[in-house]
């Protein structure tokens, strides 16, 4: 057998790790040299700037436009009271209704504990008899005093004594009969009634409590017929003319009714600088709750040409309105009066004229002068 000396072997072995080393960078390098290949065929050279921008679009409508007047009014009863003693302090014996309650004219709503009043009542009562019997006495004495002038048994001063006694007494009578009728309404006034047919809107007291004169009990109310009751702007004392039509919404339960204008002050509050003015309503069988509150909205002024969009596709500031056109594929700047807006609409100039794409959606990442590429389009708010 051959052998290979160690020398020999051991230069072999120099001569292959310098090799292998060459052999892999020359991989790496073939390597790298594809992944840059790769990556520089994925990366996009066009400017961030010059790419389309997605936009979604919304074509202009040609409309009319009229001034819209809203304010905020409250519901009330035609007939609303609350009920209480006017002359006398005392407990409250019993409340005998509670709210929702319909009630007649004249029912009894509550009593009074009135015993000391209905006792100095009877006192004047028996005076006034009494000094009234004494009258009577004094006035048949004063004319028989008359008869025996006229024989001269009796001189004229002894006559004028007896008619002067006789008229203080007169008047004393009249004083206690005047005391007689004010005892009496304090009497009445601790039963306290409806005062028209109604319903009991609200109970302030129980039986037992302490209440003063003008201290309320229960308070009724009178629904066939309700006041909407507003205040406008002094420089809106043209728009709310009796007979005016306006529209109402009613918080309370979404209800939409028409009515109009059914009377209003001569005379702004000094105080607001405001006209009240009021709308009747018949419930015609609907429950409609007083003391609640009414959007009321009315047209003023003469029809304006206009351009619709939706509020989605402006920003609007004051009396202007800022939209993007399109045209071909570039955005544009726009910014045109705003007239109004109505349940989700603008209403601009017609400047910005019918027909005209508008973004609606997009806007916020445009410039004037941008490329765009319109998504989808929206007609009437909804896309086509």
């Amino acid at each position: 057998m051959k052998t290979t000396p160690p020398a020999r072997r051991k230069l072999r072995l120099n001569l292959g790790v310098p090799a292998m080393l060459v052999v892999a960078v020359a991989a790496i390098l073939a390597a790298g040299a594809t992944l840059f290949r790769h990556a520089a065929a994925q990366t996009n050279h066009t400017p961030l700037a010059a790419t389309p921008k997605g936009v979604t679009v919304v074509t202009a409508k040609a409309a009319e436009y009229r001034d819209t007047k809203r304010y905020v009014g409250t519901l009330s009863a035609w007939l609303e009271a609350k009920v209480g003693p006017q002359l006398v302090s005392a407990y409250v014996s019993d409340v005998l209704v509670r709210p929702g309650a319909r009630v007649k004219k004249a029912q009894v709503l509550a009593t009074l504990d009135c015993h000391s009043s209905a006792v100095a009542d009877r006192a004047v009562s028996l005076q006034a008899r009494a000094l009234e019997a004494e009258q009577r006495a004094l006035a048949s004495e004063t004319s028989r005093f008359q008869s025996l002038l006229d024989g001269g048994f009796v001189s004229p001063n002894e006559l004028e004594q007896r008619q002067a006694h006789s008229t203080a007494k007169s008047a004393q009578l009249q004083a206690l009969q005047a005391q007689s009728v004010g005892k009496r309404l304090e009497v009445d006034d601790c039963v306290l009634r409806a005062p028209f047919p109604g319903e009991i809107a609200a109970r302030a007291v129980d039986p037992g409590a302490f209440v003063r004169p003008g201290t309320p009990i229960v308070t009724v109310v009178d629904r066939h017929t309700l006041r909407l009751v507003a205040a406008a702007p002094e420089t809106d004392f043209d728009a709310v003319k009796v007979g005016t039509s306006v529209r109402i919404l009613l918080l309370a339960n979404g209800l939409h009714l028409d009515g109009t204008i059914s009377r209003r002050a001569p005379a702004a509050d000094e105080s607001t600088r405001t006209v009240r003015f009021e709308i009747d309503l018949d419930p015609e069988g609907r429950d409609l709750p007083a003391g609640t509150t009414a959007e009321i909205s009315l047209d003023a002024g003469a029809a304006r040409p206009a351009t619709q969009i939706p509020s989605i596709a402006a920003k609007a500031r004051g009396d202007r309105a800022t939209v993007f056109i399109v045209e071909g594929n570039v955005a544009k700047k726009l910014e045109v009066p705003l007239l109004g807006e109505h349940e989700g609409q603008l209403f601009v100039s017609p400047e910005l004229a019918a027909d005209t794409l508008v973004v609606s959606e997009g806007r916020a990442h445009l410039s004037n002068g941008d490329h765009v590429m319109v998504k989808d389009a929206l007609e009437g708010g909804k896309l086509r």
